[in-house]
């Protein structure tokens, strides 16, 4: 199994995860993040998501899963549609390409050029024909060498999570969904359970990730937990096996997602592991 180990770009990279807190930059000002993380921490939870995501492989970080009509790339599997080609996922691959080039990162070719960037290959069986294609391998490469400036970028989408939840929630329940997030954010396994599952479901705010009108993000989570006062990584963990068992549960037929859930429910509860 091909395994990963740091280049000088990637081991550059992880000097921006740096003091007690994560930081990011935006032109020229530093912006601490609302989501405290030591530097090991940090990586600790990009590598974390890496195995969830990619078995810790480089080959995993280009990935198009059977049954999906978008490829996953990165160790965040971030979805990247095809041109003229739209589903009811939020597509993040090109919001992550904008912001590693933003933070220095070299692009590779096909990443380059103006306007929007698409998935070149249109369907599965033309991405696997082009697995061992120098644009795939360099592709590859380049989303080796980033892997700390990934994790940053969910922690910064973590960030701007927190506020589109605050406002699609109800106003009675603000002050709840507010208080377990800061719950779960205030240690490292929280941290790692916030960031991933904001990852792997989204925020649950857009209103076509829904069946049943009922969504599966982390705001339906945090909407679901009890207290959170006890233990709160476990009554995360509790609440997201409920809402994505809910989510299989609400799922047309034809998708099968029955084959997902013991697999994402053993995802969730290993937050209460960590």
């Amino acid at each position: 199994m091909e395994k990963f180990y740091p280049s000088r770009a990637h081991r550059s990279a992880s000097s921006l995860l740096c003091g007690t807190t994560v930081f990011w930059f935006l032109g020229s000002a530093l912006l601490p993040a609302a989501i405290n993380l030591s530097p090991a921490d940090g990586q600790r939870i990009g590598r974390k998501i890496w195995q969830n995501e990619c078995n810790g492989t480089v080959s995993g970080l280009t990935s198009w899963n059977t049954g999906e009509d978008f490829a996953s790339l990165g160790i965040g599997h971030f979805i990247w549609y095809a041109a003229g080609q739209k589903g009811p996922f939020e597509e993040s691959f090109p919001q992550l390409v904008a912001f590693l080039s933003g933070r220095g990162a070299k692009l590779p070719k096909m990443l380059l050029g103006p306007g929007d960037i698409h998935c070149p290959w249109r369907s599965r069986s033309e991405f696997m024909a082009a697995q061992q294609t120098p644009e795939m391998k360099q592709l590859r490469q380049f989303l080796a060498d980033t892997v700390d400036l990934q994790t940053q970028f969910m922690v910064n989408r973590l960030d701007a999570a927190l506020p589109k939840m605050l406002a699609e929630t109800s106003s009675s329940n603000r002050n709840r969904v507010q208080e377990r997030f800061r719950q779960m954010a205030a240690s490292p396994s929280g941290c790692y359970g916030l960031i991933d599952y904001v990852n792997f479901k989204g925020e649950g705010v857009l209103p076509t990730e829904r069946y049943a009108d009922q969504g599966w993000g982390l705001l339906q989570v945090l909407e679901q937990m009890q207290s959170g006062k006890a233990d709160p990584v476990r009554e995360f963990s509790q609440a997201a096996a409920t809402v994505l068992t809910r989510r299989v549960h609400n799922a047309p037929p034809s998708r099968h997602e029955s084959r997902w859930l013991s697999g994402w429910i053993r995802r969730v509860h290993s937050y209460s592991r960590a």
